[in-house]
């Protein structure tokens, strides 16, 4: 029997075999998700939608081609949308135009592509594809319609990774380096087609689906229909989107995903999850389907490492949740599941085995469930399959109408292009050779109320701080990325770090703040310089955020930190090459502040991008994210990868929400040490290595914090000096998470990769890889410190 103290442990498990009949809770269920907000219609003149009708003045400045066109009409390539043209060709000419980033090509930076859909119904017969470095963005008045032909071949209407015909299964693109692509504000409709799939979506970081509706045939029609095909990757993050009809709603397989807001209306299956390491489900409503969630891909060696479904609910569906987890199933974490605030009232059977058997009766709701192995700090691991009770409430602050508070990326949709200001009208270059410092922050200084800073694509260099006042309640949006690049003597002094932006003066500043689609980065070593330092304090829950805004150190072109003088060296001991220390910190969310982070990528480039080489680097960053918030704080799909001190550090904080994320340790380590190039800095709260025996950063620290909420983390290490031979051995580096000195901190769906000990406390590792082990990783359904 698996027996823990709830007063001294939080929560109690019941035994593996005993009966897991939920407890009948007393909140009411989860709202249903929405499908996508109808929007009012548009004006007699003009599109309606202000990215579609603004002026477009972006440049790719690091490319070879400065007339090269970044924002696209497919009308504008002879796309007719009337529904009966078949267009395929032009929207794929509209897409590959201009020597870019497609077959042979491995990636791009330099020829980034928005390419627009005004409403209307688009006639495709076979895939349209998806180039590097691409969005595809449809009018949100009027979603316009892809309409797959009876006559359809191919694996997906769109289709981000294609096959290489006769290739041996190689893609055009190596799926976990398959960056930055964007779907938004379109029905896919697949309904004629005999075989096919709506999206082919194998991507990973700095990717996100958004405002999509999949129209599948129902019952027999739609038998060998899918809505989305993941197969592979390194993701990622998806939100807003309905599924009806179909036999998958949709086919998930990839490292570690986030997805919020799913609505499957009338599928065969809604969620068939083919493989994971781990996955996090928010705010799914599942409607007449006939099983929710199938992760019980074969049962005699579970291919899926673990999800946390979250604030969902089940409707008219038979099974909620088809599993393969046994009492001795293998692996022996494999097939992880929590169930947080759950309504399986409109089930039959709420979870079923893979041999169709009862493991929890339908019909009631859940407050928390789970299966996998289970430790409460001070007592022993154990593995379990049954209601949690005992847990603890969480804290209002990051509540919202259902469940945890979310809110998506927000498209501007209802303000008349009149309101958008363009940052190169405002004075500013963005050509990647002149300080735009001064212009940016006059931009944003000269805002009026109501108005939007528009960041036309380009570089802009940034030689001191710019600061965003919390009282102005900014709001900036990039084309497609654009770049704000520090660089200079300013962001020289490791001993005296500052920020390239500053989101409010002080910290606790109170106002709004809403920053989407840019990339913050440096331009040259800048070992002081702070990507961003997060001041604000919204009174609003959300007011103050980050959307698909991704802070990248070094790797592609205009940079010069690239593969030409930053390549790795792993033959010889070496100290870090100084032209090579890319920044001292990417993101401060100082103690008084708030913030919604969602889809955001901070990435100390591991690999060149755009150079012919596409080879491994040695860049030096500090330190990814370190947040001293009381709270709230919302971390929804983020990542944090290759800095040399940690990824995420929670110093002293409280009321954090984290789900999903990632990391990875630096490839280089331990040679370099994670001892060099920085010295340890008391003020930033760094970990001291050369105290430490392992010499390698770490993933996630929580130090001196309360009320931390972590559903699901993949924190992983690949290499030992570039070396994989530690790898099977599971020993890249000693110790990757850490816990000290805080309280009431719960932690579901914990993934380690190669770490002997996957979290570390008192410098004692308390949870092993070698008694964890999963599908790829090693995994642990529930940590829980009291």
């Amino acid at each position: 029997m698996v027996a823990f103290s709830a007063a001294a442990l939080l929560l109690t498990l019941q035994v593996f075999v005993a009966s897991a009949a939920p407890v009948a809770q007393n909140q009411a269920p989860p709202a249903a998700p929405p499908a996508p907000p109808a929007a009012p219609a548009p004006p007699a003149t003009g599109s309606g939608y202000w990215l579609a009708d603004i002026k477009h003045q972006g440049v790719a400045v690091f490319g070879e081609n400065q007339d090269f066109k970044v924002f696209r009409n497919v009308k504008d390539y002879g796309a007719k949308g009337d529904g009966s043209t078949d267009d395929t060709e032009a929207i794929n000419a509209a897409v590959a135009e201009g020597n870019r980033c497609g077959l042979n090509c491995d990636s791009s930076t330099t020829t980034p592509v928005i390419l627009y859909f005004p409403p209307g119904t688009y006639i495709v017969s076979k895939p349209i594809i998806q180039y590097y470095y691409t969005q595809f963005i449809g009018n949100p008045h009027d979603l316009p319609v892809l309409k797959a032909s009876p006559s359809f071949e191919g694996m997906g209407l769109i289709d981000a990774d294609p096959y290489i015909p006769g290739g041996n299964g190689a893609n055009w693109y190596t799926n976990q380096n398959n960056f930055y692509r964007q779907i938004r504000n379109f029905v896919i409709d697949i309904s004629a087609a005999k075989v096919a799939a709506g999206i082919h979506w194998q991507v990973s970081q700095a990717t996100s689906l958004q405002n999509v509706v999949f129209e599948m045939a129902k019952g027999a029609a739609g038998a060998e229909q899918k809505g989305i095909f993941m197969d592979n990757g390194s993701g990622g993050f998806m939100t807003d989107l309905v599924f009806n009809g179909g036999a998958i709603g949709a086919f998930f397989g990839s490292q570690q995903y986030t997805t919020r807001n799913l609505t499957f209306n009338d599928c065969g299956t809604a969620i068939y999850m083919n493989w994971n390491w781990l996955w996090t489900l928010k705010s799914v409503t599942i409607n007449n389907c006939k099983v929710g969630l199938d992760m019980a891909n074969n049962p005699s060696n579970q291919t899926v490492g673990s999800v946390i479904m979250m604030d969902s609910k089940f409707v008219n569906t038979p099974v909620g949740v088809n599993s393969s987890y046994t009492e001795n199933s293998i692996p022996e974490t494999g097939g992880s599941l929590i169930l947080d605030n759950v309504d399986f009232s409109g089930t039959e059977i709420a979870i079923q085995d893979a041999t169709g058997g009862e493991i929890l009766a339908g019909g009631t709701k859940v407050d928390l469930w789970a299966q996998g192995h289970a430790l409460a700090a001070g007592s022993e691991l154990g593995r379990f399959q049954g209601t949690v009770t005992g847990s603890p409430e969480k804290p209002a602050s990051l509540l919202g109408e259902n469940g945890f508070f979310e809110r998506s990326k927000p498209q501007y949709e209802n303000v008349p292009v009149s309101n958008f200001v363009s940052l190169k009208d405002a004075g500013a270059k963005g050509d990647g050779k002149t300080d735009d410092t001064d212009a940016i922050q006059a931009a944003i200084d000269n805002l009026e109320d109501g108005q939007i800073l528009f960041v036309d694509h380009g570089g802009y260099l940034v030689t001191k701080t710019i600061t965003i006042p919390a009282e102005k309640n900014v709001k900036i949006v990039g084309e497609i990325w654009a770049m704000f690049l520090a660089t200079g003597e300013f962001f020289g002094d490791e001993d005296d770090p500052k920020p390239a932006f500053k989101v409010g003066e002080k910290s606790g500043d109170k106002g709004t703040f809403e920053m989407s689609d840019c990339i913050i980065t440096t331009k040259g070593p800048a070992p002081g310089g702070i990507l961003m330092e997060w001041n604000i304090n919204s009174e609003e829950a959300g007011g103050a955020g980050l959307w698909d805004v991704h802070f990248r150190v070094a790797g592609f072109a205009g940079t010069d930190l690239q593969s030409s003088n930053c390549k790795k060296n792993p033959s010889v001991q070496h100290d870090p090459n100084p032209e090579c220390i890319g920044s001292f910190m990417q993101l401060h969310i100082t103690k008084n502040a708030n913030a919604y982070i969602e889809n955001v990528w901070l990435w100390t480039a591991d690999h060149e991008l755009d150079q012919a080489d596409h080879g491994q680097i040695d860049i030096y960053n500090g330190r990814g994210m370190l947040v001293e918030s009381q709270g709230p704080v919302w971390l929804w799909g983020t990542a944090s990868e290759h800095s040399v001190l940690s990824q995420y550090h929670f110093q002293g904080a409280k009321d954090i929400y984290i789900g999903a994320t990632q990391t990875e340790t630096p490839y280089f380590q331990p040679n370099p040490p994670a001892t060099v190039p920085f010295k340890v800095n008391e003020k930033y709260f760094d970990p001291d290595f050369s105290q430490e025996e392992s010499k390698s950063a770490w993933a996630i620290r929580i130090i001196d914090s309360e009320s931390i909420w972590l559903y699901g983390t993949g924190t992983y290490s690949f290499f030992d000096n570039y070396d994989q031979k530690c790898v099977p051995g599971q020993n890249c580096q000693q110790n990757i998470n850490q816990i000290d000195g805080s309280s009431n901190v719960n932690w579901f769906g914990m993934s380690t990769k190669a770490s002997v000990n996957m979290l570390t406390s008192g410098g004692q590792g308390i949870l092993k890889d070698e008694d964890n082990r999963s599908n790829f990783c090693a995994t642990v359904a529930i940590f829980a410190q009291s």
